[in-house]
């Protein structure tokens, strides 16, 4: 089948980080497979913006967003196909969804976060009783579930989707230059963490063992100012902005990249992207033994998976002070990536799946 017309749904623009490499990073593989993909984000680049800056959500720009997507679930039967990322109408039950036009045309579901956990485990009771089982009816409704990682792939069989695949969030290793190591044999590390703004909060879990490295280690935050950092952290912290323009070159400064999770439902969910990208930088990654980190971390090979203060300690402390096991598992990292975690890779895969969500119902 070409040219198959994909509505896309992502959630938000370049700036949302699911949206840009889950959607956004495939429409040039896909325009070049024949697809004709329509762009209707949900919420714009501002709405982040003024949400990562702590600043009031901007209730009239919202609701224009909400009056947008209604309007392009309506117009969905110009379409083949929709390719849906997580649901179309935040903190709306399914049957608003249904009511404005969702499933009028099949459509793919792309999931990449335990999102059903914050309404199925939301404080109100009124809130979990009435959407509470959205994101089942959604998935089970779905042609294909577009799964971030097993976990979430194992969710939507249990909800009942007939049809579920698994697609990591990857990188283009072109965008990855294999960058010198900042760290020398007798200096400072630098252990790296890049992320969002609200998630650094999961720093506090390393603290303690950054401080009994001492001058050994140095820790560099991408993504995140100090007024967001927990507080408080007990060693000093460089923080620079992140800019999708600058983030490969950012990780070039990081000696070591760390992913530090709880093990909840929530973390559970995610795909551990950050991982994908130190390891795509050529960096050996510490991170918990959390959901798909188990996967994406080869214990002693492209790094330590470390639960606890002694741990995470060891493993950041033999990092340090082994310039060339840093090189010798970064390289492994980038192997991995090279072979299961890049757009080449996973684009045909994707392809496939809006082909065949296209098509007659098995």
């Amino acid at each position: 089948m070409t040219g198959l017309s994909v509505l896309m749904l992502s959630r938000y623009g370049r700036l949302g980080a699911s949206s840009r490499l889950r959607f956004l990073a495939y429409l040039p593989a896909l325009r070049d497979a024949g697809f004709r993909v329509t762009e209707a984000p949900l919420l714009d680049d501002e709405y982040l913006r003024r949400l990562y800056g702590g600043g009031p959500a901007d209730r009239r720009r919202i609701a224009a967003a909400y009056a947008r997507r209604v309007a392009a679930l309506r117009a969905s039967r110009r379409h083949d196909l929709v390719w849906l990322e997580k649901e179309a109408l935040p903190w709306l039950p399914f049957a608003a969804e249904a009511a404005a036009g969702l499933g009028r045309v099949p459509y793919v579901m792309d999931i990449d976060d335990a999102w059903f956990e914050r309404y199925a485990g939301h404080r109100l009771a009124p809130v979990r009783a009435l959407l509470g089982g959205k994101f089942a009816t959604l998935a089970r409704n779905a042609r294909i579930v577009l799964a971030g990682n097993p976990y979430l792939a194992d969710w939507a069989r249990g909800a009942g989707c007939p049809d579920v695949r698994l697609l990591p969030t990857v990188v283009d290793p072109a965008r990855y230059p294999l960058l010198p190591f900042p760290g020398t044999s007798d200096g400072p590390a630098t252990v790296g963490w890049i992320g969002s703004p609200s998630t650094a909060r999961y720093l506090g879990m390393v603290g303690g063992a950054l401080a009994r490295l001492g001058t050994a280690v140095r820790l560099r935050v991408i993504g995140a100012s100090e007024a967001t950092l927990p507080a408080p952290l007990p060693v000093p912290a460089a923080c620079v902005p992140w800019r999708e323009e600058s983030e490969t070159e950012e990780l070039g400064h990081v000696d070591i990249g760390i992913m530090p999770l709880p093990d909840s439902p929530w973390e559970r969910g995610k795909c551990g992207y950050k991982l994908i990208q130190y390891m795509a930088a050529g960096r050996p990654v510490v991170a918990s033994p959390v959901g798909v980190n188990t996967s994406l971390v080869r214990h002693g090979v492209n790094g330590f998976l470390a639960e606890g203060e002694d741990a995470w300690a060891d493993a950041l402390g033999r990092l340090a002070a082994d310039s060339e096991l840093r090189a010798r598992m970064g390289a492994a990292g980038r192997r991995l990536v090279e072979e299961r975690y890049a757009l080449p890779v996973t684009a045909p895969q994707l392809a496939a799946a809006l082909r065949d969500g296209a098509g007659p119902r098995p």
